[in-house]
């Protein structure tokens, strides 16, 4: 087996988890895009819940960017999507190609002739917090992370958006939300660990309508560990909605295990 580090191997991974960005039920929200100081926060949260994308299949196109400081890579790749199922995507020639499923996080690059086949625990461990499929897909989604449903939290009207914080923060972990008033999407979610200096940000830039449904458009992804800082930018084109797709995938034979770490 071969070890890697946080490198092209490593951000593969979070590229295709980015793939989970897409599902739930829609219900539209009526709202002028303004902030009203008088929505309480239960009012926030529900209306957060009101305007979720509902599909069967999504294929489109991904143009993914990767900076950690020294190196700058950009790729685009062809995206399919079976809600809750798989989730496939495939660079130009097929040269790297992954397929997730909620148990399962594989990928193989035919430049190296290698493969990775795991699941969630190396993601959970790279971003400081537990995940898993349900989680990663609300993430990019523009859905808040965890369900904020379960938990107290407390609301602050801004100039333009709506600021949710846990009531009873923690001292290891803390979460921040932002909250757009315009079809209460997440605008920013932030996970933190101040005592080992790691931040998750999620700044969606943009939305897009297809279909007359909400839907990210462009997302930055910036990770924090101690000096290290890690930015990924996606935007999503070319979007299609429940056509019928397949989901090719074989990891060659004779290629070598990645063991990432």
């Amino acid at each position: 087996m071969k070890y890697n580090t946080y490198s092209w191997n490593s951000w593969m991974i979070i590229i295709v988890l980015a793939m989970l960005s897409f599902s739930c039920k829609s219900s539209k929200v009526i709202s002028e895009g303004n902030v009203d100081d008088r929505l309480t926060t239960k009012a926030i949260i529900k209306n957060h819940y009101k305007n979720q994308l509902e599909f069967r299949t999504i294929s489109g196109r991904l143009k993914v960017e990767y900076n950690d400081g020294s190196a700058v890579q950009s790729i685009n790749v062809s995206l399919r999507i079976e809600k809750d199922k798989a989730i496939w995507m495939s660079a130009p020639l097929g040269v790297v190609k992954a397929l997730i499923t909620p148990k399962r996080v594989t990928f193989y690059n035919k430049l190296q002739n290698e493969y990775f086949d795991g699941d969630f625990a190396y993601l959970s461990n790279l971003l400081g917090t537990d995940l898993d499929f349900g989680k990663v897909q609300n993430l990019l989604l523009g859905q808040a992370l965890f369900d904020l449903r379960t938990e107290k939290y407390m609301s602050l009207a801004l100039e333009d958006y709506y600021e949710l914080k846990p009531k009873n923060a923690g001292d290891l972990f803390k979460t921040l939300f932002l909250i757009e008033p315009k079809n209460f999407k997440i605008a920013t979610q932030q996970l933190s660990q101040p005592w080992n200096k790691r931040l998750l940000e999620v700044y969606y830039k943009s939305y897009q309508v297809k279909n007359d449904q909400i839907l990210p458009d462009e997302i930055q992804i910036t990770a924090l560990d101690v000096d290290q800082t890690t930015t990924i930018a996606l935007q999503l084109r070319n979007v299609e909605l429940n056509k019928p797709l397949n989901f090719p995938y074989k990891i060659p034979k004779g290629f070598e295990e990645i063991v990432l770490k």
